[in-house]
């Protein structure tokens, strides 16, 4: 009978005559490692002293504008790379002379969408990026109707502010953050579901929750280390209120659009909603009471969210700087008397101080620290011979460029009226280009809070028309002060490379005399 020999006995007698080539794999194995090339080594680490990726993503989330500022300083002209929160693979931050030639490179290069869909944890959120329908609607038939529906929007915001802020006949404190969220759900809903439910508490609580409730999801994933988030975020109680809201809002607007569809052609409303149902079937896509409901709530996120945000930081500015409230009310002031108390268009576009007034403040509190965020789909070359690889995500220093002394002089304090007397210098110039970069609503190199190239935020024109609407209407009905021991401005919070106001603020509000 044969000896019946067991498997680690017959291993262990031959593992002598397999232990040259264990050893020699091995041997390669760690020289490959060794010579191989990383792609990133060329690129300067902003960072590293803080340790372990972990410990660099969580200064970026206490502190993303220390790191970016640290970078551009030492690294102005080029490159550089910073873990932030998205993973631990860094993001490259590109000086903005590259932006020209970024901006051409195609979408199977540099990717919007895919970073987006990152920086936004869509698997959890939700958002929808990469609808072609959105910026179609927006762009064809949205931004070309703002003049003739610019007198409804004027008389919403009236409106809205009549309802939403108390009589103030004396000095009285009001929240307002939290007043202009449901100015901007009311001003927005007009343009985007029709005056017969933009004022409905139930509308108005879907927009208004579901922008919040997104927000705190992103914040809330971002606070999780990335290898964590599989097992973690969709058992975090910001993850599951923002579904229930998804499925609530979903019930709301379902009776909504099945009535739109019903409707004969002669009786279609003039507005987002319509544009929207009529732009999906223009590219043949999911026409679907739920795609339409949540493509809706996107529309809302991306106003309301914003708008209001932007507002609310130009309120605390005029609280904080009170000389700055005579000059601008004299401007809306003479600007509606000339043009018949209508905040039309050409109106709108002669209040320059209030323009530059809303500029500066996007220039001072930006709603992020980076801008121009790509993610890398393929490798490409700079010009400058830098390469930059497959899979990162590259992004320009936005906020570090605001406050460059090279860019905008004094760039630490806050000057109101800075881009009002750029824009007139540049008249007196004959520099009708440079005038117009200083507009509000302009991209530049310097001035990227609406982004830059052909995926600059397309609804950033009725952005721009709404808030100049509501601090027009605000200045020629109120007074406006800081809270009774107040010292300054009151500070944004920043987490994670995004900065907002701070929303449980107070403002002191009283009507003046007509």
């Amino acid at each position: 009978m044969a000896e019946v020999v067991s498997l680690p006995q017959l291993l262990g007698e031959k593992l002598y005559l397999l232990l040259p080539s264990i050893v020699a794999l091995l041997a390669v194995v760690v020289v490959q490692r060794v010579l191989s090339s990383d792609p990133l080594k060329h690129i300067p680490d902003v960072g590293q002293e803080l340790g372990s990726d972990e410990k660099r993503r969580q200064a970026f989330l206490m502190d993303s504008r220390k790191i970016y500022q640290q970078g551009y300083q030492k690294f102005k002209d080029g490159l550089f790379k910073i873990i932030t929160t998205r993973s631990s693979t860094p993001v490259i931050v590109v000086a903005p002379k590259y932006l020209n030639e970024l901006k051409k490179l195609p979408d199977d290069v540099l990717s919007f969408d895919v970073a987006i869909a990152e920086t936004m944890h869509i698997r959890y959120t939700k958002i929808e990026p990469g609808n072609k329908s959105i910026p179609h609607a927006i762009k064809t038939s949205l931004t070309p109707a703002l003049p003739r529906l610019n007198p409804l929007l004027t008389d919403e915001v009236r409106e809205s502010f009549l309802l939403e802020m108390p009589p103030c006949t004396d000095w009285t404190s009001v929240n307002i953050n939290r007043t202009l969220l449901r100015v901007v759900g009311m001003v927005s809903g007009r343009i985007f579901i029709g005056p017969e439910l933009c004022r409905s508490e139930e509308y108005l609580d879907a927009a208004i929750n579901y922008t919040l409730e997104v927000m705190m999801v992103r914040h809330a994933v971002d606070g999780l280390a990335p290898w964590k988030r599989p097992f973690l975020a969709g058992r975090l109680p910001a993850v599951q209120r923002l579904e229930a809201r998804l499925k609530q809002a979903n019930e709301f607007m379902q009776p909504v659009i099945e009535a739109r569809k019903r409707l004969p052609a002669d009786q279609k409303p003039d507005d987002m909603l319509q544009w929207l149902m009529e732009s999906q079937l223009k590219f043949g896509d999911d026409n679907s009471v739920e795609k339409l409901a949540r493509l809706q709530l996107g529309l809302s996120f991306a106003a309301i969210h914003t708008t209001t945000m932007t507002a609310t930081n130009a309120f605390y500015n005029l609280a904080a700087y009170p000389d700055l409230i005579p000059i601008l009310r004299d401007e809306v002031l003479t600007v509606l008397s000339e043009h018949n108390n209508e905040m039309s268009t050409p109106a709108l576009q002669a209040m320059k101080k209030l323009d530059s007034f809303l500029k500066e403040t996007l220039r001072f509190h930006p709603p992020a620290t980076g801008s121009f965020s790509r993610k890398v789909l393929k490798t490409f070359t700079l010009s400058s011979g830098e390469v930059i690889p497959k899979g990162v995500v590259i992004e320009v220093p936005s906020h570090a460029i605001a406050r460059d002394p090279e860019v905008f002089p004094n760039p630490d304090v806050f000057d109101g009226l800075r881009f009002y007397n750029l824009r007139q210098e540049a008249r007196e110039k004959g520099e009708v280009e440079a005038a117009a970069q200083n507009q509000f609503v302009s991209v530049s190199q310097s001035s990227l809070t609406f982004g830059y190239g052909r995926h600059a935020c397309p609804g950033r024109f009725l952005a721009a028309n709404e808030i100049k609407m509501i601090m027009a209407t605000a200045l020629a009905m109120y007074d406006v002060k800081l809270e009774e021991g107040a010292e300054g401005r009151y500070p944004n919070f920043e987490f994670g490379g995004t900065s907002s106001p701070d929303p449980s603020k107070t403002l002191r509000f009283k009507r003046v005399e007509q």
